[in-house]
């Protein structure tokens, strides 16, 4: 097996563990603490779950970001990036970018500060859904265009 082969290993499943994290956030997680909890206490619930799956979200972010840096650099790619035909790898960086943003600066070094000083927890909490809907179709249009543009769709 070659190194380009264990790089799509491990990006792939680096890919299905993030994305497949956010959908359960998004599609089970949230939509459970919003049945359980008052409103005024949603946002502390959901940053107690949360907390546990950042480290893993961390992880899987840096993987996907590491493997696909390997694969278009040893696999002479970045020639894609000037083709309108390739969007789909322009949708994959942009992703892993507002991922990357968000797990490893603006979260750690904003916005756990002010979630935890927040003065309307329950529409911060109704944001932070809304939020979450967007960069999961976000993240859906880039892993199918990934999907199908790797094999000769687009």
């Amino acid at each position: 097996m070659d190194d380009l082969t264990i790089a799509r290993i491990v990006h792939v499943v680096a890919v299905l563990l993030w994305i497949g994290g956010v959908a359960f956030v998004t599609l089970v997680l949230i939509p459970a603490i919003r049945g359980a909890e008052p409103p005024e206490r949603r946002l502390a619930a959901f940053h107690r779950i949360e907390d546990r799956f950042a480290a893993q979200a961390r992880l899987w972010v840096a993987l996907a970001g590491l493997s696909g840096l390997w694969m278009v650099w040893r696999g002479a790619m970045w020639d894609r990036f000037a083709e309108v035909g390739y969007w789909w790898m322009h949708a994959m960086v942009a992703v892993w970018l507002v991922f990357a943003a968000m797990l490893f600066v603006i979260e750690p070094l904003f916005l756990h500060r002010r979630m935890k000083r927040s003065t309307d927890p329950a529409g911060d909490f109704a944001r932070m859904g809304r939020l979450h809907h967007l960069l999961l179709a976000v993240s859906l249009i880039a892993v199918i265009g990934a999907v199908g543009g790797a094999h000769g769709l687009f």
